[in-house]
């Protein structure tokens, strides 16, 4: 961990602070409860405890992993609806297969970011490859809900692959961070641009891995809450270095930026501090979540189960992907 990495000396460098600009203050650290998601893979629920109002336009958000599979355990989901939102699966090793019933999939992989777009209504799979199962391996990833407001609720459903050589990559101002930008803007760069993903919702997702001792100080769009979730390792975040280790979510005020410091030792198998940064603009409208739906009132939750139940959301392709079991 990570696949994608690069030569921080030769990037383009987040731009510097700005005699006006204030760091954002730390309103909470928490850390995530450990559960099983499908047919039975880990995962941490990394916005467990945190009010919506904090996550808005987040909607939910499962740490997969990090685990190390024995052949024949590998685990994902069977085919199952969404409606209202876009799910973001982003893949740091490992490999998951996708399918949906709008013609949407492939092969998710190290490095890589799979947006789905259920708008209207979508049926979708999510489970490894048969050959991971049959093998075993690393699986580790991020499966994060962005929420869509009322008026691209009914959106038509889409898909996009980023490929991890996609993503634009950064660096700290001293070149000990690592900065990959999935989706919208980190700072004013010259010769940078926004990640790759194409959102209904303005966000900023990126994943940084901070060197022992080093410091990540970035600029954040003020219209946007702030998020730090530490994927792994140990360090500190905010002006007055509160502490953070892997499974906690740091929830910022405002502000115009973000600072998070790596600890000068981390664990042997934990060689630098792994967290995803995330933010955006809320979208300030009620949320009514029921499972695999997220609408905005209770009536709207309804007609989903109803669609779903009289097949609107399409149907599972011929010869469609399926979890593989191993025989025994």
């Amino acid at each position: 961990m990570p696949a994608i990495t690069a030569d921080t000396l030769t990037l383009p460098h987040i731009s510097g602070s700005a005699p006006s600009d204030t760091e954002r203050p730390v309103r909470s650290v928490t850390t995530g409860p450990r559960g099983y998601e499908g047919e039975g893979f880990p995962v941490v629920r990394a916005f467990a405890g945190v009010s919506t109002r904090d996550l808005d336009p987040f909607i939910h958000m499962d740490q997969m992993g990090e685990v190390e599979y024995q052949p024949g355990e590998p685990r994902g989901t069977d085919w199952h609806p969404h409606r209202g939102f876009e799910t973001v699966t982003y893949m740091i090793d490992g490999k998951f297969a996708h399918q949906d019933s709008h013609g949407g999939g492939g092969l998710i992989t190290d490095g890589a970011t799979q947006w789905m777009t259920a708008g209207s209504g979508i049926l979708h799979i999510e489970t490894p490859p048969a050959e991971l199962v049959e093998s075993g391996g690393t699986f580790h990833g991020i499966q994060l809900w962005v929420n869509l407001p009322k008026k691209d609720k009914a959106a038509a459903p889409k898909y996009q692959s980023i490929d991890g050589g996609e993503v634009r990559l950064l660096s700290s101002e001293d070149g000990g961070a690592l900065v990959r930008v999935i989706a919208g803007e980190v700072g004013t760069t010259v010769g940078t641009e926004p990640g790759p993903g194409s959102t209904y919702t303005p966000i900023t997702l990126a994943h940084a891995t901070i060197e022992p001792g080093a410091r990540l100080n970035l600029p954040w769009n003020r219209d946007f809450n702030a998020l730090v979730y530490v994927l792994s390792g140990r360090g500190s975040v905010g002006p007055v270095k509160h502490p953070v280790q892997q499974g906690q979510l740091a929830v910022f005020g405002p502000g115009d930026r973000i600072t998070v410091a790596a600890e000068g030792s981390q664990h042997a198998n934990r060689p630098a501090l792994e967290v995803l940064l995330l933010g955006g603009r809320p979208i300030r409208e009620p949320v009514f979540h029921y499972g695999p739906f997220v609408m905005n009132s209770k009536t709207e939750l309804l007609k989903a189960v109803e669609d779903f139940n009289a097949g609107r959301f399409g149907t599972i392709p011929p010869n469609a992907l399926m979890p593989h079991h191993p025989l025994r």
